[in-house]
Order: structure tokens, then C-alpha cells, then sequence
């Protein structure tokens, strides 16, 4: 499959040195970036596949500050839409799955947000045990029909016998929009499942579920709109613009990021701000790997003991990062992230029961 025959070239901007646009390529580079915005929003209620304009984001987003990044960065173009929407999927595959041969870690921006689907189908062909991470309001485990959509594709996933999840982390859902089944079911099969009100002013708390996450993907339903909507499904409340661009930059700090997806934007928005948002979000993205590939390989620990009850416990803070670890291994690939907050309880006796499950 050529490139050519699937993408459309971006437009091109005039950028000045210190800018991000002027460090932008055409072609997946190895360990590379890769940018690649999609139409196809078929997989929502009455959405439709037509060829959206996404140069306002791209103005913006080239108009940032390249800063010191040194991770090479192309921009693939917007990807023509299959003639049915399994046909978008296929090539989307088909496009990760060059990214991933390149070692890239390919960033898809647009289209309904069942085209994580795509993603975690991607990734699953070159690797097993994966830990997914989603931002999304709305927990949907329905698995009707044959064709993807938003409401079924999770279901798709931890159905497959043909796909691998290691962990599943569900950040930002709210109660009220949600059914009450499918928030038991999350909860029983003992996925981590994390409420708006827990993400709000800080991301220490849920810091943890980014750090050692393959996939990671935004769904724009769970950022408030203002406006006309900075999503597809506009909603009054979520995460505000200063705390998504936080998260944004968390993602990218993965240690094994792979691929990552911001879905449901509304890229037929009149509002400016939105343009920008979005802009914001993906340079905070980019700045995250970048930081991420300036860490040490190698990590230094110092090591606390916490008595509960009559057992001990080990908890790990890595000293370059101060990022903290659960479990006494000294293997640090085997130890379990947690937060400072993480430890504190567990001073005060309370210990998070996730850190027994893993």
C-alpha cells in the first residue's frame, strides 16, 4: 500500500526557525513522530466520512515553539476515508502498522472515536500484553452489531481471542451519563475505572495509569465545551484546557508509549479556540515524548518500608523521575507505579488494592 494513494498531503506553512512546523517532515522517520488526521467519524450516530479541514490546527500547531526537541516529527496528511467504515479501519491499520515498523509512534488526530479500535489492532499485531489507557465520559461495553462504533468497539476489544490486554485503565467517566452495568462489570473484572472528580487540578493521582501505557487514547467528549462544542458530542462538564493539556503531556512521559489517538473532535467548529485547544494538546503531547527520551535508561531508587498490620511493605521512589514504585523486586520493569499520595495512605495504614491485584 502507497502512502499516496491513501493520504492527502498537508498544506504548507511558512514557519520561522524556532518554530515546531520548520522541525515537521513528509515521511515516517525511525523513532520518529508520526501525525496522521482522519474524517471519518462514521463510527458516531449520524456521523459521516466527508474531508474535514484541519488547517486551522495545523496553522497552530506549526506556529508553537520547537523548544529543544530533538524527536524527528512528520506529518503524514489526512487520510482519505474508505469507501465503508471497516475500509477506513483497514487502512488505518495499514498506516500504523508502517509507524510501527519504524519504530514511529503514530499520533491519529479525528474521526469517531472507535477508531481506537484500529490502534489497538495495530499495536496487537506487533506486540502482546497490552496496557491501554483511555480518557473517555462515557464507559460503553455494548456488543451489538457487527459493524464498529463507539458504543461497541471496547467490547470488540476485550472480547477478541485474538488480542492481547494486559491492563485497562478507563480516566474521566461521569456517573450520570453512564449505566450502571457497565460501570459494575468494569468493576468486577477489576479494570481501573477513574472518575472525573479524582482527574480534576492535579494529575498525580492518576499519573500512574500513563507510565507504562502502549496505547493511550483521548476521546474529546470528556473536555467541557464551550461555544459550539469542542466535540462531536458536546458536554457542559469535564476535564477544562489547562488540566487535558496536562494530561496530554503525561501521556507522552509514557515510558512505553507505542500509539496514541484524540478522537471526536469537532473539526467543523467555528470557534477559533478550539482549533487552538486542540493544537495545545497535541504540542503538549510531542513535548512529553521528547522529555520522556532525555530520561536515563537506567533508574536509581531509594526505597521505604511501610508496616501494615503485621506485613511489610515496599514502596520506591525513583530519584531522577520522583515518580514512585510499588513492590520489593529490583527489577524495575516488575515494579508497580504509584503515587506519592499512594504512600502516604499507606503510612496511614490504608493500602490501594490495585497494588496487591498487579
Amino acid at each position: 500500500m502507497n502512502l499516496e494513494d491513501i493520504l492527502i498531503p498537508p498544506k504548507e506553512f511558512k514557519t520561522e526557525s524556532w518554530q515546531l512546523g520548520n522541525l515537521i517532515s513528509g515521511e515516517i522517520q525511525e523513532n520518529g513522530i508520526a501525525l496522521v488526521f482522519c474524517s471519518d467519524y462514521r463510527g458516531i450516530k449520524f456521523g459521516d466520512a466527508e474531508i474535514n479541514d484541519f488547517v486551522n490546527v495545523r496553522r497552530e500547531l506549526y506556529g508553537l515553539s520547537k523548544l529543544d526537541f530533538e524527536v524527528p516529527i512528520c506529518d503524514l496528511g489526512d487520510l482519505i476515508s474508505g469507501r465503508t467504515h471497516q475500509d477506513s479501519h483497514y487502512i488505518l491499520q495499514e498506516v500504523i502498522s508502517m509507524c510501527h515498523y519504524k519504530n514511529a509512534i503514530p499520533i491519529i488526530v479525528g474521526g469517531s472515536n472507535d477508531l481506537a479500535f484500529s490502534l489497538f489492532s495495530a499495536l496487537n499485531f506487533h506486540q502482546k500484553n497490552i496496557n491501554y489507557t483511555q480518557i473517555s465520559n462515557i464507559i460503553s461495553l455494548s456488543n451489538e452489531g457487527e459493524e464498529i462504533n463507539e458504543k461497541n468497539f471496547l467490547a470488540k476489544i476485550f472480547s477478541s481471542k485474538n488480542f492481547s490486554i494486559k491492563n485497562y485503565h478507563h480516566l474521566g467517566y461521569q456517573k450520570h451519563l453512564n449505566e450502571v452495568d457497565s460501570v459494575k462489570l468494569m468493576k468486577e473484572v477489576e479494570f481501573e475505572i477513574i472518575r472525573l472528580a479524582e482527574m480534576m487540578n492535579s494529575t498525580e493521582k492518576t499519573e500512574p495509569f500513563f507510565r507504562r501505557a502502549d496505547l493511550v487514547t483521548v476521546n474529546c467528549d470528556a473536555v467541557e465545551s464551550l461555544g459550539d462544542g469542542f466535540s462531536v458530542n458536546p458536554q457542559v462538564n469535564g476535564l477544562n484546557r489547562r488540566e487535558i493539556c496536562a494530561y496530554m503531556k503525561e501521556i507522552g512521559l509514557s515510558e512505553n508509549l507505542k500509539s496514541a489517538g484524540i478522537f471526536n473532535f469537532n473539526a467543523d467548529s467555528g470557534a477559533f479556540l478550539n482549533h487552538q485547544l486542540l493544537a495545545q494538546m497535541i504540542w503538549h503531547l510531542v513535548e512529553g515524548i521528547n522529555i520522556q527520551n532525555s530520561h536515563p535508561k537506567e533508574k536509581n531508587f531509594e526505597t521505604f518500608w511501610v508496616m501494615i498490620d503485621d506485613r511489610e511493605f515496599s514502596f520506591k521512589r525513583e530519584t531522577f523521575t520522583d515518580l514512585w514504585y510499588f513492590g520489593e523486586t529490583e527489577k524495575s520493569e516488575e515494579l508497580i507505579p504509584c503515587s506519592r499520595i499512594d504512600y502516604e495512605n499507606a503510612k496511614r495504614g490504608i493500602l490501594d488494592p490495585r497494588l496487591l491485584r498487579n
